[in-house]
């Protein structure tokens, strides 16, 4: 059964929210989250944002920024929110902000954000665009501020990237040297 989709969606309607425990196996050699471990929560749950905010389907295009600014250490508790800030005709630009949590004292602190791009894969003759956002908390409208600034960012060093790869072998190396 085919449901149009709306022109436009709240921020609010993609929001995507994950809560886990950090564990010993989660950790780093300095013993706080593995960034690997991060980065595969923040996907997810970026990717969950993506699915409510157009409904079909799609997949990571980039990880456009990810800073991280304290570090998540074993048995705090480290949340991964995730909302659309941004669209395009076939792309979605998704917010995430990672927060840890000290569970022996509440303590909360901003651990991490994160820009990703993810695009449309299948479409089908009724697609036409993916719905616009509208952003409606102080912090949804200056995250969607910067959104046009750092779209043309984007593209630009995706054009780059390509003419990169260009230049980029794709040759194995020879590692065992000719012995003559």
């Amino acid at each position: 059964m085919f449901i149009p989709l709306p022109n436009e969606k709240k921020c609010k309607e993609s929001y995507a929210i994950q809560t886990h425990r950090v564990f010993p196996n989660d950790l780093n050699s300095f013993g706080a989250l593995f960034g690997g471990k991060l980065m595969a929560l923040i996907d997810d749950t970026a990717s969950i944002a993506v699915s409510r905010h157009c409904r079909i389907p799609t997949m990571t295009a980039s990880t456009d920024s990810l800073d991280f600014l304290h570090p998540i250490y074993e048995n705090d508790a480290v949340t991964v929110e995730a909302y659309v800030s941004g669209t395009g005709k076939k792309s979605m630009e998704v917010f995430v902000k990672v927060t840890g949590e000290d569970l022996n004292t509440g303590q909360h602190y901003l651990a991490a954000t994160c820009f990703m791009t993810f695009v449309v894969v299948k479409v089908d003759e009724t697609f036409t665009s993916v719905p616009a956002i509208i952003p409606e908390s102080i912090e949804e409208k200056m995250i969607h501020k910067g959104y046009k600034k750092r779209r043309e960012n984007r593209l630009r060093e995706l054009s780059f990237n390509k003419e990169l790869g260009q230049y980029i072998t794709q040759q194995l190396p020879n590692l065992i040297e000719d012995n003559k």
